[in-house]
């Protein structure tokens, strides 16, 4: 059985008075590909920037494993940093460096290793995401999916035990999309790494969640968490089929497949 490597308690995320998304609870097992969806504007991005430590909770708490990360020191907060990587909408990459050295800027700051071990992991963690030989090229010199899997390279540098993904599809075309979804359940299978994506592409989350959390903006609060699948099947909240069905409505029995 797994046990929760995140666990969220009673969380409220707010900017002064304007209250984001109350009262949050749910947890994440180790190993799963964990899904933050709702509409726009629910605050998919303010919670994952309240999992990874950029902006603190109005009230509640984030647990990492039994670490209570906002009443943590500083040091044992930076420790829990240093266990997650962070693939961002843009890929987040430096366009004056090269894809190795993007990648060997985690290494360089963070490890005592030498250069030739640093360079041997940066072309291990780029072959790991398809791009093997390409240590050499600017990210300007390649396409939109491939930045997308350089800037995942370089999230992976430093072996995190959680990957979080903030709309890892927005701006591919399907194609680098389903490319992307299939190397997210790769790492998954392989590696053993939770996996946090904040995503509204139906595509992405039947294809790759296992479990979820369905934030909504009206009532700002979580209406469900579990498999996006079977909240497909089973909820009898409209606003979540809604969403699930792309406003289609749900069959008396769901193909799932056929959605994907």
């Amino acid at each position: 059985m797994n046990t929760p490597h995140i666990t969220v308690q009673d969380l409220t995320m707010a900017y002064g008075s304007f209250v984001i998304q109350r009262d949050l609870n749910f947890t994440i097992d180790h190993g799963d590909v964990f899904i933050i969806m709702g509409g726009s504007g629910c605050g998919k991005s303010t919670l994952l920037r309240h999992l990874i430590g950029l902006k603190s909770p109005a009230k509640g708490n984030v647990f990492y494993d039994q670490l209570s990360f906002w009443q943590a020191e500083e040091e044992q907060r930076i420790q829990v940093m240093r266990r997650i990587g962070v693939l961002y909408q843009s890929g987040a990459l430096f366009s004056s460096l090269t894809l190795a050295e993007n990648i060997a800027l985690p290494l360089g700051e963070f490890t005592d290793l030498n250069a030739k071990d640093i360079a041997d992991i940066v072309a291990y963690k780029l072959a790991l995401v398809g791009l093997a030989g390409f240590e050499d090229y600017y990210p300007a010199e390649i396409s939109g999916g491939m930045q997308k899997r350089a800037g995942l390279a370089r999230a992976m540098a430093l072996d995190p035990e959680i990957l979080f993904f903030d709309e890892p599809s927005a701006g591919l075309d399907p194609v680098s999309a389903r490319l992307l979804d299939d190397l997210i359940i790769s790492l998954c299978a392989t590696l053993g790494t939770t996996i946090v994506v904040v995503t509204h592409e139906l595509a992405s989350i039947f294809a790759i969640g296992t479990n979820s959390v369905f934030l909504d903006s009206e009532s700002k609060t979580m209406l469900a968490t579990g498999n996006p699948k079977q909240l497909l099947a089973e909820s009898n909240d409209p606003r979540i089929i809604q969403f699930l069905t792309r406003g289609e409505g749900r069959a008396d029995k769901p193909n799932v497949t056929g959605v994907i």
